[in-house]
């Protein structure tokens, strides 16, 4: 299939038809609206601290796990590719990808389990409406507006999941949720890439931890048939290059199915514009059943052997007594906050009383870094450590 940039299709995102920004400003001079997205995720602060955010491993446990910050890299590296494939908005594609993540907190799923219930009295806590939350009010970087104030079409794609009670408090980027409808095909993307990428890495950085081996993989279809190729091409390959070869051929079969059928799905319902496809009463990504459903099957090997292995629930023990001990303690107390995080406690208190104060201090916690979380917890419960 040929790799070079081609025309946008007529249902792709573009920068000419976006729907805007929330503040307006000038349009950019020497790029396109969504590449100043981009670039302006790259430049977060939020996403500098996603280096030392928990993808599985807690960052200290080895400095060749995979984080917040490489996988997000890997993930906009695979919708990219499918984008191009489909003649979708690459650049669209690559910043909802590289910002899908800004809102997790420390700790990976485990953090968020655990602060989604200290808040459950408080609204809840979901890290893509945080993400959401922090590109739009917590960053801050321009004089003239809170956030980073990015386009609607980025917005629409950093939030995949929403309650409706949630999406009544939204504006713009709440509506599809209110009527059932479709979000742009890059952002269908950039979901389904999110799988894609914490499958098949996952597996990788489990067989590097050593909580899964190659007998095991091997009960798993879709890693089996790639195993047999590669040993039957290369008999005498090391396990390094076994694993990654295997890996990476395990991505481009689900990739090159997702194209395939994407494209099948496309042009059958030849939607005429973005607007169609946000109308079309089903998601236009997606894999063939078969390759879905082993797909599943390979999540649920990750899950039963991977996340639920004695080593991964041990530490995320560790991460909800931190997260809990935090949060307790700064909700009951936020004069212990810092004192930025202290004055925006008390001025959200101001306007929203208990469940203001909450928020205030679930922003300040899931903007930890994993490192940064487990420091500030010693500092309240360790007498030898220096506040």
């Amino acid at each position: 299939m040929n790799s070079t940039p081609t025309q946008l299709a007529a249902w792709a995102a573009s920068d000419e038809k976006s729907r805007g920004r929330r503040f307006k400003e000038p349009a950019p001079s020497f790029r396109g609206e969504f590449q100043r997205d981009r670039d302006r995720i790259i430049h977060s602060t939020a996403f500098r601290r996603l280096v030392y955010k928990t993808q599985v491993f807690v960052n200290h446990e080895g400095d060749l796990y995979r984080t917040r910050l490489t996988h997000s890299i890997e993930v906009a590296q695979i919708a990219r590719t499918i984008a191009r494939a489909l003649q979708l908005n690459e650049t669209l594609v690559e910043a909802i990808c590289l910002a899908h993540d800004l809102g997790h907190t420390p700790f990976g799923h485990a953090g968020q389990d655990a602060l989604n219930d200290c808040m459950r009295d408080y609204g809840g806590f979901e890290h893509n409406l945080q993400s959401l939350r922090v590109v739009d009010e917590l960053e801050e970087r321009y004089a003239a507006f809170p956030g980073l104030n990015l386009t609607f079409e980025t917005r629409e794609g950093i939030l995949k999941h929403c309650s409706v009670n949630n999406a009544r408090l939204l504006g713009d980027v709440g509506e599809r949720f209110l009527r059932r409808e479709q979000p742009s095909l890059e952002a269908q993307i950039a979901n389904l890439a999110d799988e894609i990428a914490y499958n098949n890495h996952d597996l990788d950085d489990g067989l590097r931890a050593q909580l899964l081996t190659i007998e095991q993989l091997r009960e798993v279809p879709v890693f089996r048939r790639q195993h047999d190729v590669v040993l039957a091409t290369y008999p005498e390959v090391s396990d390094r290059r076994l694993i990654h070869e295997v890996v990476r051929r395990m991505i481009n079969y689900v990739v090159t199915d997702l194209i395939e059928t994407s494209s099948a799905a496309i042009g059958e319902a030849a939607p005429a514009d973005v607007d169609a496809v946000r109308h079309h009463s089903t998601a236009l990504i997606g894999f063939s059943e078969a390759v879905r459903a082993e797909h599943l099957e390979l999540k649920r090997h990750l899950r039963d052997h991977v996340y639920r292995h004695y080593r991964v629930l041990r530490m995320t023990n560790k991460a909800s007594t931190v997260i809990r001990g935090l949060f307790d303690t700064f909700f009951k107390r936020p004069e212990l906050l810092p004192s930025e995080h202290a004055e925006s406690a008390r001025d959200m208190e101001a306007q929203s009383g208990d469940a203001g104060r909450a928020r205030a201090v679930a922003d300040y916690i899931a903007g930890m870094t994993d490192r940064y979380a487990i420091v500030e917890y010693e500092r309240l419960f360790d007498p030898a450590k220096r506040s």
